[in-house]
Formats: structure tokens, C-alpha cells, sequence
């Protein structure tokens, strides 16, 4: 049989093997199949994904029912504490957004007051937890009331995905994503006064 060399590296986003790289050279069969490398072998069932017990799921939702809950009354005081102070986050048309404060300022501050009636749909809510109970993703459309400029209202809706790690002072939301759905207005013209800072 013959041999074929094949270049190969670690992808550090998906701890898999990929060819042509410059790490390391391995020594082969040419008809060696994929799952002979350590690979996951294509035709193998994979494990369900890692759904969150009742408890993680009840605290979840509670927890996007209260920031659903600040977002109504423009309660900025009242959510951050619900984030980790370096949260990396983005939104729609937004880089990633570095910290808290730049959040609020860039995100926040330009929806908040301008929209209305902001919920999570927690009946389409999803939550995925680690084994070992430390991380949690959150995955949930959200529905809210936009505003054109001559005041007429228009159905806002969106989706978002929320990472959050646990501490000895509970659970942190350190990356956000929420994101209009496709063909929403991006503006909206509302002129709600925040609460509190």
C-alpha cells in the first residue's frame, strides 16, 4: 500500500485536524479513513446536546423575565448587575463591544428609550448548561414595540444568545448577542427618559 504524507495542525476553535498546515507531519496509509486520526467519525450518533435541569431552566427564565423587566422601565442601575463588568457583547450592526459601560453607552442607551414592551418568548426559550454546572448559554427570541417617526408602531422582534459563567456570588452574563430578525426596521423613534443610571 502506498504512503502519502499529509500535513497536519490543531484548529484551536475546533480541536480538529486540519491538512496543509505547518505544526506537524504524520505518516499514513492514503486509504486510511478520518476517524483513524482521531477525528469524530461522521456515521457516529452524537451525544444529545447538553440541556439545563429544571432548576438551571426555572432560574433562567426568571432571570430574562427581571432583565425583560428593566428593559421595560429603562432601568440601567437595576440590569448591570445582572452582567459581568468586562461582558464582551454585540448586536445587529455592532463590533464586539468591550465591557459593560461601552455597552451601555452604544447598545443600551440607543434602544431602551426608543422601544417598548420588550419580552423574552420563554416558551421558545432554549438553555444549554456545562456538567459541571459553571457555564450556561441561553438561547431565546425576544419580542418588542418599535416606534417610526411619525409615531406609529411596528413589531420589533428579535433573538439572542446569552453566555454566562458561575461564581461564588452566582450567575454573570459575560457575552450577549441580541440581534434584530431580518427586515426589522433598524430605528426606532420612541423618547422614553431612563430611569436610573
Amino acid at each position: 500500500m502506498s504512503e502519502h504524507r499529509t500535513r497536519l495542525s490543531r484548529d484551536p476553535c475546533r480541536d480538529r485536524v486540519i491538512s496543509e498546515s505547518k505544526s506537524c507531519w504524520i505518516v499514513r496509509p492514503m486509504a486510511t479513513r478520518i476517524a483513524a486520526i482521531g477525528l469524530p467519525n461522521v456515521e457516529q450518533v452524537m451525544a444529545s446536546l447538553p440541556t439545563a435541569n429544571a432548576e438551571i431552566m426555572q432560574f433562567f427564565c426568571q432571570w430574562l423575565d427581571t432583565f425583560a423587566g428593566h428593559v421595560r422601565e429603562v432601568d440601567y442601575a437595576s440590569a448591570r448587575p445582572l452582567f459581568h463588568p468586562d461582558v464582551l457583547a454585540f448586536g445587529t450592526h455592532n463590533d464586539v463591544i468591550p465591557g459593560l459601560d461601552q455597552w451601555v453607552k452604544t447598545q443600551w442607551d440607543n434602544v431602551w428609550p426608543k422601544t417598548a414592551d420588550f419580552r423574552f418568548v420563554l416558551d421558545q426559550t432554549s438553555v444549554l448548561a456545562s456538567p459541571d454546572g459553571m457555564m450556561a448559554t441561553v438561547i431565546a427570541p425576544w419580542t418588542s414595540t418599535g416606534y417610526h417617526p411619525d409615531g406609529s408602531t411596528f413589531a420589533r422582534p428579535g433573538r439572542a444568545t446569552m453566555v454566562f459563567s458561575r461564581n461564588g456570588d452566582g450567575w454573570l452574563c459575560v457575552h450577549s448577542h441580541m440581534s434584530l430578525n431580518r427586515g426589522v426596521p433598524q430605528a426606532s423613534h420612541a423618547n422614553r427618559p431612563v430611569k436610573a443610571w
